[in-house]
Parts: C-alpha cells; sequence; structure tokens
C-alpha cells in the first residue's frame, strides 16, 4: 500500500509576461548600472521561459512600463520606496491576498478529478517557500472548499523547489499508516513578490525564469493510477553556499550560484543509481521523468549526468516554456503532463533545492 492519486489540479494567475515584457520590466526596474548592459538582454532570450504567469500584472506592469502610478502600487519604482521596491511586510500581505485564490482553483480541481467529497479529506498537506501567513493557506482551503473542521493539517514550509516532493513523502506517510486516509496536498508559491531591484547577476537571472502557480493532488492509500513507491534525498556535498533562500527586509533574497548546474551534473547519477538499485531498477528501466527545471541549464546538467535524451526532458521543459520555474508546484504541472499524455512508468521525479539538495520520487 502505497499513495495513489486519484486527482491532480493547477492553477496559475490570468496576467502573463512574454521574455519581451520581462526585459522590458527588468530595464526599468533594475539597478542603474545594469539596466542598459548588454548581458540583460541575452539572460532572457535564453531563458528557455517563454511565458510566465504571475500576480503582479496588468495595471502594475503598464505603470512600470509607462512611468505612470496609476495602480498605487507598491512594486512601481518611486521615491516612497526609494527605486526598490516594497517591504517583506508589503509583500507578504499581497501573499495573504492572493495565495489562498490559486491554491482553492488548484484543489478544486484535484477534488473534481478525484470524485471524493470535500469534507471527506482527513489530511490537508500544504507547501509554500514564497510566503508566510497564520491563520494561512490551510485555513482558506478548509474554509473555502468546505474541507471539514477535524481534517489534519500539516505545513511544509521554506523548503524551495523541491518542497512538492516532501509533501509527497508525507502524504505518502499518511497514506501508508492509515488505511482510511484520504489526503490532499496543496503547493502555491508567489516567486513574482519577491522580485528583485538591484544590481546582482544571480538575482537577476531568478526574476527572468520564477513565475506564480500552484499544484494539488488527492490521494489515498488504494488505487489503480499512479503511485508513489519510494521517496529518496541527497545533500551534496560543499554546496550550502550555492543555493539558499533569506528573509530580507526587501523580499525573500534568492542565491543560486554558477556552480549549480556543476554540481548537479557531477553528483547527481552516483546517488540516483544507488537509490533506484535499492528499489530493484535501473537508470534504463526508467520510463519516464519529471525533472523539476530550476533553470534551463540545470536541466541540461541533469540530462548530461543521467544521458537522457531531449525526449525524456520534453515534458519538464514544455513547462517550464510555458509557465517558468513556480518554485514547489512546477514538478505536479509536469505530473500532470505526463499523466495526461500516457507517459511510461516507472517515472522519476527529481527536484533541487537549497542545501544544495536532491530529492526524488519514484512513481509506479
Amino acid at each position: 500500500m502505497s499513495f495513489a492519486i486519484h486527482g491532480l489540479g493547477t492553477a496559475h494567475p490570468p496576467a502573463a509576461l512574454t521574455t519581451d515584457d520581462g526585459l522590458a520590466l527588468a530595464r526599468k526596474m533594475a539597478g542603474p548600472d545594469v539596466r542598459t548592459s548588454t548581458w540583460l538582454g541575452p539572460v532572457y532570450a535564453n531563458s528557455g521561459a517563454n511565458r510566465r504567469y504571475q500576480v503582479i500584472g496588468g495595471a502594475v506592469v503598464r505603470d512600470i512600463l509607462e512611468g505612470t502610478n496609476d495602480s498605487g502600487s507598491p512594486f512601481v519604482p518611486c521615491a516612497a520606496n526609494d527605486g526598490v521596491g516594497p517591504t517583506t511586510a508589503e509583500r507578504m500581505a499581497l501573499y495573504t491576498e492572493e495565495a489562498p485564490k490559486l491554491a482553492v482553483r488548484a484543489s478544486g480541481a484535484a477534488l473534481a478529478e478525484s470524485g471524493f467529497a470535500p469534507e471527506s479529506i482527513t489530511h490537508l498537506i500544504t507547501v509554500s517557500c514564497t510566503g508566510f501567513a497564520a491563520p494561512g493557506v490551510d485555513f482558506a482551503l478548509v474554509s473555502q472548499l468546505g474541507l471539514a473542521p477535524t481534517v489534519q493539517r500539516t505545513h511544509v514550509g521554506f523548503m524551495g523547489c523541491h518542497g512538492a516532493l516532501n509533501g509527497l513523502r508525507v502524504a505518502n506517510a499518511f497514506a501508508t499508516a492509515d488505511p482510511n486516509a484520504r489526503v490532499l496536498l496543496c503547493a502555491v508559491e508567489l516567486c513574482s513578490l519577491h522580485y528583485y531591484y538591484g544590481s546582482a547577476a544571480d538575482k537577476l537571472i531568478a526574476n527572468a525564469i520564477f513565475a506564480d502557480g500552484s499544484g494539488a493532488v488527492v490521494g489515498t492509500g488504494q488505487g489503480t493510477g499512479w503511485h508513489l513507491a519510494a521517496s529518496g534525498s541527497c545533500l551534496i556535498p560543499n554546496s550550502a553556499e550555492d543555493m539558499g533562500w533569506t528573509v530580507g527586509d526587501r523580499g525573500f533574497e534568492m542565491v543560486l550560484s554558477r556552480r549549480v548546474p556543476a554540481l548537479v551534473a557531477r553528483h547527481l547519477r552516483p546517488w540516483l543509481e544507488a537509490w533506484l538499485r535499492d528499489n530493484g531498477l535501473s537508470l534504463e528501466a526508467v520510463g519516464s521523468w519529471a525533472v523539476h527545471p530550476g533553470g534551463p541549464k540545470i536541466v541540461s546538467a541533469a540530462q548530461e549526468a543521467l544521458n537522457l535524451s531531449d525526449s525524456a526532458l520534453a515534458a519538464s521543459r514544455g513547462v517550464f516554456a510555458e509557465y517558468g520555474n513556480m518554485s514547489s508546484a512546477t514538478v505536479l504541472f509536469i505530473l500532470n503532463r505526463l499523466r495526461a499524455e500516457g507517459a511510461q512508468r516507472p517515472c522519476v521525479a527529481l527536484g533541487f533545492g537549497p542545501g544544495l539538495v536532491a530529492e526524488a520520487a519514484l512513481f509506479v
């Protein structure tokens, strides 16, 4: 008995941002010494994220591009915020307002596919690294979806891009421990709230690839669909300074060093081969892959390390091109696509997060 997916749903904000839009915003919002730089354009042109959705859109984007402030948004650079954007408190206020909307939509879609009544859900797991609020997203899901007031809530917080895989491990534990458990897992991320105003190259690159979205899964310990057969985790040595996520006065600050792709390329295969072997499999036996696209170079590093074909990573690159990096929610978008396409199993999902840590999930 293991966690079986009965329903999966995704949601994103209505406002889309193209690469051209993103570059135009960067020219207005980056530090003065890089606004006219020659390297900023190629960052967006080669990002691999052709379209991203974010809660900061519409009137706010128009204000920034046109030099107006009709929206009154703190995200518009102005004298009041010294041109460096909103405070962390202002960003969290928007998280409190917008994150529940996406989470409710994604979770509602997952519940609809499962056919389970909302009040029958026994365990609720929420995943997020881009905001804090209490009462939070879990409270909104209970009250707006009609979950039972006795639903048991667990939050997986601040674990970065692999957070949904950590959440799935928790869901599997609940489902295997209690044959009557019905689990709803929801990952929601508003990465755009932490847009960086400045000149640090790694943070400007993050501006070009991150986006907003939510993914949700409903499952039990029994079923005929995709089952989570195993989870794995590996802390890559000497990498603590290469990927990080800290709370600053002007939002959460991303650290993403240029060493990350090389670290993935060097360390991923030995660990993954051993982990698969422990589960009776080889790399060649894997039927499909859901590799979290932290960025185009990270996907390419995984491809190189595991000697995968372009077709094996088509779903990962496709989701990244259409939605960008939605942090923890992204892998659920990829799994949703693979399920819809009837992808072969076993399927291995991979994510990379602060530490640097690689997380894996095996679906059969």
